[in-house]
């Protein structure tokens, strides 16, 4: 070891672990598993089924879609979406209504999800470990006004929760997140 380099790794020795880091995997998650939870939510978004895509998530969830600004802090910053639990629950309230302009009639999609990594484990509120996943997405939107191609990739976190399986977080960083958002009444 360099003079320079010993002095380096004895205090990175000593430093505290990153709380907010990403670890190993976390046991007992099969990539298949997780493919098909991540295309059944997908689906019950797609199809409109709301009871059951909100189900889906966790109390502690969040539900993230960053504007421009893809590492400013989403509760000091502006975002398209940025949803705790209950805002969720609100949102599908809302949706349920029919009368929400922006989604009546609802938007006619078809989203295919590729590219599904398990990144690693990530420490939640619980003390437990959520398994953190990337992917790819494509969603078709067709409206009356014309079609939309919605694309980027979106990290999950899911948590076991006894026998199931729950979404505790979605980050949703569109292509082009840089630009003017037409409405985006829908789930992405």
């Amino acid at each position: 070891m360099t003079e320079t380099a010993a002095p380096l790794a004895a205090s990175a020795a000593t430093e505290a672990p990153d709380p907010d880091a990403l670890g190993p995997v976390p046991d007992g998650w099969d990539v298949r598993e997780v493919e098909q939870y991540l295309y059944r939510e997908a689906r019950l978004a797609d199809e409109n089924d709301y009871d059951a895509w909100e189900a889906l998530w966790t109390d502690d969830a969040i539900y993230w879609v960053p504007g421009d600004d893809l590492t400013a802090d989403p509760t000091r910053n502006v975002s398209i979406i940025f949803d705790n639990r209950s805002r969720i629950s609100t949102r599908m309230k809302q949706v349920k209504t029919g009368k929400r302009y922006a989604q009546a009639p609802p938007s006619n999609l078809r989203r295919l999800i590729s590219n599904v990594e398990l990144l690693g484990g990530r420490a939640n509120g619980d003390g437990g470990v959520d398994l953190e996943i990337g992917a790819n997405f494509i969603v078709f939107e067709s409206r009356q006004r014309g079609n939309t191609i919605w694309g980027g990739r979106t990290t999950y976190r899911l948590r076991r929760e006894g026998d199931q399986i729950r979404l505790a977080y979605k980050k949703v960083v569109l292509v082009d997140h840089d630009k003017v958002v037409p409405t985006l009444g829908f789930l992405v």
